[in-house]
């Protein structure tokens, strides 16, 4: 089992240290907003112009909302990816795609992961900024585990990872800690585990634990 610490005690995962140099200039109204609703960002740039962030824990729909007011806040240009029917309804599709979101359609999960690394590849070869953030348990309710595409998309395509606590106890957003995988999975979901430990979702009974799902269950989402 892995140590319980006191949350103020917590250590960050860094494989990355501050300054960080990828900085992007963020909205003063998206910053007041949050803070009217005693909401606070903790943000210190990103390491890389390319790169994953997997967004922990989701319970909630109000999850999309802090998210995003605290994307705007910090200035990060961040895609999502979301379900594809969202995109097919008037409005919203155009909407969310305004947002920055990219369509994707669960499938077997064949070709999903290369896909994703060919982009991402092409995106360092042009020098073009391309984080994508997203939430490896693929649903609000309770699940098994994570999906783990985001996992062979980060080693294939040699990507830092960023972990993104949505904490809705302390009502902070934390985007402080990148890393490198190590390629063992096992070593490296438990030091996830260990960073994501304290992080209180909106609905803490349908937090899922940080933990690879079975591949019995999983399913792919392969972006359109």
């Amino acid at each position: 089992m892995l140590p319980s610490l006191p949350r103020t005690e917590m250590p960050l995962a860094r494989d990355f240290h501050p300054p960080y140099p990828v900085r992007f200039k963020g909205n003063a109204l998206a910053r007041w907003v949050l803070g009217a609703a005693g909401w606070r960002v903790l943000y210190e740039g990103l390491p890389a112009r390319q790169g994953v962030v997997v967004v922990y824990p989701h319970t909630s729909n109000w999850d999309f909302v802090v998210g995003i007011l605290a994307k705007w806040s910090v200035g990060l240009p961040f895609q999502f990816w979301g379900k594809d029917t969202l995109f097919s309804v008037p409005l919203l599709g155009a909407w969310i795609r305004w947002l920055g979101g990219i369509p994707v359609v669960r499938t077997g999960g064949h070709g999903v992961v290369d896909a994703a690394v060919s982009q991402f590849k092409l995106a360092k070869q042009h020098d073009q900024f391309m984080w994508v953030a997203l939430a490896p348990e693929g649903t609000r309710r309770k699940a098994e585990g994570w999906r783990t595409g985001f996992y062979q998309t980060v080693l294939k395509a040699e990507l830092p990872l960023g972990l993104v606590h949505l904490d809705f106890k302390t009502k902070t957003v934390r985007v402080l800690e990148f890393i490198t995988l190590s390629g063992d999975e096992q070593k490296d979901f438990a030091r996830l585990a260990l960073a994501f430990a304290n992080a209180e979702g909106y609905h803490p009974s349908n937090v899922s634990p940080v933990a690879p799902r079975s591949k019995r269950t999983a399913k792919e989402i392969t972006p359109k």
